[in-house]
């Protein structure tokens, strides 16, 4: 059968459906805790770390933007990693974004039987635990195999469905502080140079997640228009929410670093007992939306691995009827699902802390060896782009000196299974596809 004759992926996801899907993996778990301990390290400040977080993450986002403005492939920044340093270096990345975004849903479906047990407490019992989790994948995992355009549907809905709720909170504290006088603001537990890098440190990660958008361009409509598009727009949105939430956190709740659940507090000040429903419902929908963006999103990283001959080609195997990468699909639910009833990965912690920043940097870098090599392949020229490039990866170098290595063991075996791989198929070919 020769390559005309494989059945293909097919490009259906718009600008906004790739802005949407970027949204949904940015906004998870995390906005609904990180602010209380936030406004533990710089009190009233805090508002201000988010700004700067937004500002450090941009800088990364404008390299990402260019970076994949040359690129219509799967794979995200494997892809590029494997373009600018090639094979070895390519590997290394995919291994760790791999299975950085394979362990986030999975977290995620526990946080989500967690909050679910507030309206269902047998909710967390095994039987029911068991049942709830294989529902929960098992939906997005057959919606996903029957089209990627009825999976961004399914994701744009949880990304409007999780932003409505959590600006409407944001919106009612805000008209909350303007007729009621703020409370004192309690001292942060310190204000140095240290406190404000370990926040910037965890609000980076808030914002982080967005470059899982960027692995199924193979099946968007203008990959080299659109990523750097739905990248700003993202970016943009996420900072207006993230900015409104600690605002509204720090100025209405007496005492927010003893909070365990911030926004549930505000909502309960600000809307009565039933704000509290509100947030646990936004919370609900908040871990949902974020597995149903990885399930369309992570299976592609076994798929470029496939099309560059870095996994057997199986999992580039494309469904005749669906058009979709059905092995990699199922692969990924299954995995979700079998890490889901494990249960407890905290090694992912500082796996994603180092993962993230080391391929941030990366394609910073790449950047600017992509220049050299690909001269006039980008559809988006950055301005100043090497001082951005230079300035992502100090950002990164930075952050890196605040992250706990105390779980790092486990990113070398990773790094050692990467080269194993390598080893294995350093002299395989690819299959005959484009990888830009």
């Amino acid at each position: 059968m020769s390559q005309a004759d494989h059945p293909q992926l097919v490009r259906v996801i718009g600008r906004w459906s790739l802005a949407g899907l970027m949204i949904n993996t940015i906004v998870g778990s995390g906005v609904f805790g990180l602010p209380s301990v936030v406004a533990g390290l710089l009190g009233r400040g805090s508002t201000w770390a988010v700004l700067i977080a937004g500002g450090a993450v941009g800088i990364v986002i404008a390299c990402f933007a260019e970076v994949a403005s040359r690129f219509t492939a799967a794979g995200g920044p494997y892809l590029y990693a494997r373009a600018a340093f090639g094979r070895l270096v390519g590997i290394e990345v995919g291994w760790m974004f791999w299975l950085a975004r394979l362990t986030a849903p999975a977290a995620n479906a526990n946080l989500f039987v967690t909050y679910l047990g507030e309206f269902w407490p047998r909710a967390v019992q095994p039987m029911p635990r068991f049942a709830i989790l294989t529902l929960l994948i098992g939906v997005l995992v057959v919606i996903n195999l029957k089209g990627v355009g009825a999976g961004t549907q399914i994701s744009n809905f949880f990304t409007l469905a999780k932003l409505l709720p959590l600006f409407f909170i944001a919106g009612c504290g805000a008209f909350y502080l303007a007729v009621h006088a703020k409370p004192p603001a309690p001292s942060p537990q310190a204000a140095g140079i240290d406190a404000w890098l370990r926040a910037v440190l965890l609000l980076v990660f808030a914002y982080g997640g967005f470059e899982g958008a960027l692995i199924p361009m193979s099946e968007a409509k203008n990959p080299r228009r659109d990523a750097a598009f739905g990248l700003f727009a993202a970016l943009i949105t996420c900072t207006l929410l993230y900015a409104a939430i600690q605002f509204v956190v720090v100025g209405v709740l007496p005492d927010p670093a003893k909070s365990v659940r911030p926004l549930a507090d505000v909502a309960k000040i600000v809307l009565g007992s039933a704000g509290a429903i509100v947030v646990t419902l936004a919370a609900l929908v908040s871990t949902y939306g974020a597995i149903s963006a990885n399930t369309v999103s992570v299976p592609r990283i076994t798929f470029a691995f496939a099309e560059s001959g870095d996994l057997p080609s199986i999992f580039s195997a494309v469904h005749p009827t669906f058009r979709t990468p059905y092995v990699s699909i199922l692969v990924f639910g299954v995995l979700t699902w079998l890490l889901a009833l494990l249960g407890n990965f905290s090694w992912n912690v500082t796996l994603s802390a180092l993962a993230r920043l080391f391929y941030y940097g990366l394609v910073c870098a790449a950047l600017l060896v992509l220049r050299r090599k690909q001269a006039g392949a980008a559809s988006l020229q950055l301005p100043a782009g090497s001082l951005f490039a230079v300035l992502g990866i100090i950002t990164c170098l930075l952050l890196v000196t605040r992250v706990d290595l105390s779980g790092s063991l486990i990113l070398l075996g990773i790094v050692a299974i990467a080269l194993l791989n390598w080893a294995i198929v350093r002299t395989r070919q690819p299959l005959e596809k484009s990888a830009i």
